[in-house]
């Protein structure tokens, strides 16, 4: 095997590739990245029998030929070469790699030790990689990160021909976005239950194309486990779904919210983080809506103390609550209007979070999120 790469080329698809890479692998070979060079371009893959990576790009490939290295040292090696063209050369059971006067050799993995890598699920449509990625962004804050209780740790992706939703909760919120996409079969009805981190990492890598293709595959044979691919821009990344029975979570957000409050989300944000610098581990934030006010408190006894009062439409009576403050910051964080709305039933109940462009118009319901009160769990 032979080939010469452009070194910015090589560097970005190694990084790419290697995020798959487990970091307490199972088994040492797991550890590698395998490249295949083969008409003109390389095929670079990462697999750790939960996720799988896959980028291809263009070379120059005088000797066609397959070799698996050190992934990470790989990564650190591109990342570090000069701006010159890359050459590698397999010699024997090394891999010389030049790049201007840098010269590294590298030792072989083992490649007949390695496992298959899982063929990409059929394509079922395409979402705009933008609205992807603002959908992930969105709905993993409410995943857990508590692997006792791995359900909790996915997100579930509902699809329904041309909609999709995508929901997530630790028990204490619930995030739900709904989005278009182009599925390939508009009757097309499908749920995949996806672990968060995997999801966020495909968001945030597969940004740079119009269209992300989605792909799906049952237990069509025997044995084998449902998988769910994303594929961009030549970048291509499987994972095996989760298995269990999703908790109802649907049924949480309320019918109706008689008690409404609208705020300026930049003015609340940022009260809500001078809060926190005065509220404890596992105390709260609290909320006093009024008629044309929020007063924000933190603190309490011989502790810090703060308060803030900000401008607040409100609807209906008066009511108080508290929030974890960080659970607050991150729904705030994550919308994209320049209002939010509070959707309440009772104090003590969850509180229904959207977003509002202005402040005299209606709610943004595409996403919402269901926040509990501090000391109850959902």
């Amino acid at each position: 095997m032979k080939f010469t790469v452009a070194r910015d080329v090589l560097a970005e698809a190694v990084s790419w590739t290697a995020r798959a890479l487990p970091v307490r692998p199972a088994s040492p070979i797991l550890a590698g990245v395998r490249i295949k060079a083969e008409g003109d371009e390389l095929t670079l893959s990462s697999f750790d029998y939960e996720v799988s990576a896959n980028s291809r790009i263009p070379a120059t490939v005088d000797e066609a030929g397959e070799v698996l290295v050190s992934g990470r040292l790989l990564a650190d090696i591109s990342k570090s070469l000069p701006s010159k063209p890359v050459s590698v050369e397999l010699d024997g059971q090394k891999v010389n790699l030049v790049c201007g006067s840098s010269h590294f050799t590298l030792a072989v993995m083992p490649l007949d030790e390695y496992p298959l890598l899982p063929a990409q699920p059929t394509t079922i449509g395409a979402i705009d990689s933008s609205t992807l990625s603002q959908a992930v962004s969105q709905v993993s804050i409410a995943a857990s990160r508590d692997d006792t209780l791995p359900l909790l740790t996915g997100v579930r992706i509902e699809i329904n021909g041309p909609a999709i939703t995508l929901l997530a909760t630790d028990r204490y919120r619930l995030a739900m976005r709904e989005l278009d996409w182009e599925p390939t079969d508009t009757s097309i009805e499908e749920v995949a239950l996806v672990k968060a981190r995997i999801l966020q990492d495909v968001a945030k890598s597969m940004t740079s194309g119009a269209k992300v293709e989605v792909g799906l595959s049952g237990d069509s044979q025997p044995g084998a486990s449902s998988l769910i691919g994303f594929t961009a821009q030549g970048r291509r990344t499987t994972s095996t779904l989760m298995d269990g029975d999703y908790p109802a979570v649907r049924r949480l957000f309320p019918d109706t919210t008689p008690i409404q409050a609208v705020v300026d989300r930049h003015a609340l944000l940022e009260a809500v983080k001078r809060m926190s610098l005065v509220a404890e581990r596992k105390t709260s934030v609290r909320l006093a809506f009024t008629a044309g006010q929020l007063v924000l408190e933190a603190g309490q006894g011989d502790n810090a103390q703060a308060s803030e009062a900000i401008e607040a439409t409100l609807h209906g009576d008066d009511i108080s609550t508290a929030f974890n403050p960080q659970f607050l910051i991150d729904g705030l964080q994550v919308l994209d209007t320049d209002y939010v709305r509070f959707g309440f039933t009772h104090p003590t109940k969850p509180a229904v979070i959207t977003g509002q462009k202005k402040a005299d118009e209606g709610e943004v319901t595409q996403f919402r999120y269901l926040l509990m009160p501090i000391r109850f769990g959902i």
